[in-house]
């Protein structure tokens, strides 16, 4: 595994529905950057009560998720375009889980929550149906906490960490998320994990209603 492409966003107005937002979807590659606790040095965050902060502070995705969307859409896509900030070139042998750790250079990232598709994206990609299509893909990618900060560059090979196999996989946390009726054990476990606080304040709640009913 290497790292493919490093990306920070601008400011940029694009039409969601009938109102016009700023987004910093829009990524521009670069080839090194300094990633601190809280990202990369000079990315813009636009909607920072759903996206940023400490435990959601790099979004990644893959070369090899990508490829598949290429196949899928038939239109040719280029790393950066569903605004991640890393693109690795994979993410290894199994699958994905939250706590799982990956080393690029002297940054140590830990998997923390999958990427919940919105109109943002949607808008982004032109299409006002992706959200459905990036769900029923189930390729969401990862945000990742910064465990270790530090300067990475294109074309640094990653180490993978690997979580506790009990731990809840990336794609498991994402199907809960839709499900409409979830069950008060698997949210228990899921919570166990070291999720993202958004993620599991939202999985918390869910918790408490059905205690309450």
């Amino acid at each position: 595994m290497h790292l493919l492409s490093i990306h920070l966003g601008q400011p940029r107005l694009l039409p969601v529905g009938p109102h016009t937002t700023t987004t910093g979807i829009f990524k521009n590659p670069v080839e090194s950057v300094q990633i601190s606790a809280l990202g990369l040095m000079g990315d813009y965050v636009a909607d920072q009560e759903h996206h940023g902060g400490p435990d959601q502070a790099v979004y990644v995705y893959s070369a090899e998720d990508y490829d598949w969307w290429v196949e899928k859409l038939g239109q040719a896509l280029e790393p950066g375009t569903f605004g991640e900030n890393l693109t690795f070139s994979s993410f290894g042998e199994g699958p994905l889980r939250i706590g799982d750790r990956f080393q690029v250079g002297p940054v140590l990232l830990e998997v923390s929550a999958p990427r919940i598709p919105c109109a943002t994206l949607a808008a982004r990609m032109g299409d006002p149906s992706f959200v459905k299509k990036f769900r029923k893909a189930a390729r969401p990618g990862f945000y990742a906490r910064v465990l270790e900060e530090g300067q990475v560059q294109c074309g640094q090979s990653i180490e993978k960490i690997a979580a506790p196999t009990q731990n809840a996989t990336l794609l498991e946390v994402f199907n809960l998320w839709y499900d409409k009726t979830p069950d008060a054990a698997r949210l228990r476990w899921i919570l166990s994990t070291p999720l993202a606080e958004r993620a599991r304040a939202v999985y918390a709640e869910r918790l408490k209603s059905l205690k309450v009913l």
